[in-house]
């Protein structure tokens, strides 16, 4: 186990190294650094004004050079006069990368990248807890009613809902919520206003900004659900097959032949072998989400991470959009780490090497 852990490691920082340097590429191509240039100074400046502003600002030198500096292994660029650079203090590092835990400086936000970042994935993590907290259990539920009699009424009900929802992209199903649920024009909140049922203007808040600050059900109930909508279907289809397939084999049919009861069947016998399955695919899910998050925090301006990368991206904000890449890259990696472990766990007879 521990050789393998050691491999899995090295093999992700390899991975997310590739990523940076990919990402690091594309960012500073001449034409972002053009763009970066108007954006910070002036809109109007010549091409020989853009040229001297690169100059000055360090960004005309070889992009791997820039790169080992935003890394850390070498010594942090500095002006002509001694200032300028990644770490702007008194006294200057030598050295003033990410290994040395600076992020660079944000310019759409005007901060470190480290602070904002560290705010947003905050925003983000209390909005996932919330996610997972509603979809896991339901998709599993869904997932495990089905399976558990295959071919029934309430087996091809519940698989048309999980395959509605998968269908169902966020841009569509948030839409939906809130013109259903947040509009004082359509939907029920004017209906429940006029019966006098809810005292304020809608049923719940189409806007979410403020819950990320301060979270209520009012406020975070249709971006929670919108995300949710899209994951669980997936998730209990999966289950539904796993358990499916796990009912009839033969040791469950020689427990009912027994005589136990049908819920101790499932309970004690079927469902830890059901969830063998769901499980990798769960924490596969993570990776997923990220592309409801980034969706669903746009639609429902919730300044999170998924917000933080679209701003990032629309406004050219390249130390931001790279640290936004590296912590996708590490999600990714390490939810696939996670997901392995458990694997293991969840079925003894794996063995790893």
């Amino acid at each position: 186990m521990t050789r393998f852990l050691l491999r899995r490691l090295a093999s992700m920082a390899l991975a997310a190294l590739a990523l940076t340097v990919i990402v690091f590429a594309l960012t500073n191509l001449q034409p972002n650094l053009e763009k970066l240039a108007r954006t910070q100074a002036s809109t109007r400046m010549s091409d020989a004004e853009v040229a001297s502003w690169l100059a000055r600002n360090g960004y005309d030198r070889p992009m791997l050079i820039r790169y080992s500096e935003w890394l850390g292994v070498v010594p942090a660029w500095r002006g002509e006069d001694g200032t300028g650079g990644r770490c702007n203090t008194d006294p200057a590092p030598r050295f003033c990368g990410v290994l040395q835990g600076n992020w660079g400086w944000s310019t759409r936000f005007q901060g470190e990248v480290s602070a904002i970042l560290g705010d947003r994935l905050a925003a983000t993590g209390r909005l996932m807890f919330w996610v997972m907290l509603v979809m896991i259990p339901a998709a599993l539920t869904l997932g495990i009613l089905a399976g558990m009699r295959e071919g029934s009424r309430i087996d091809r009900a519940l698989s048309t809902v999980a395959i509605t929802t998968t269908a169902t992209p966020e841009y569509v199903s948030g839409v939906l919520l809130i013109a259903l649920l947040a509009s004082t024009q359509a939907g029920l909140s004017p209906l429940l206003t006029d019966l006098g049922l809810i005292d304020r203007p809608t049923l719940f808040l189409g806007n979410a900004r403020s819950a990320a600050t301060e979270p209520t059900f009012w406020n975070l109930a249709l971006p929670v659900a919108t995300i949710a909508l899209a994951g669980m279907g997936y998730i209990a289809r999966m289950t539904r097959a796993s358990m499916a397939e796990v009912m009839a084999q033969p040791y469950i049919r020689t427990a009912r032949l027994k005589g136990l009861p049908f819920r101790d069947i499932v309970l004690r016998h079927a469902l830890r072998n059901a969830l063998i399955a769901p499980f990798t695919v769960i924490m596969l899910q993570f990776p997923w989400l990220l592309n409801g998050v980034v969706i669903t925090e746009v639609l429902f301006s919730y300044p999170g991470f998924g917000w933080t990368l679209v701003e990032a991206a629309g406004n050219n904000d390249i130390d931001l959009l790279l640290a936004c890449s590296v912590v996708a890259v590490v999600l990714v990696l390490a939810t696939q780490l996670i997901s392995d472990l458990g694997y293991v766990w969840l079925n003894p007879r794996i063995r790893v090497r």
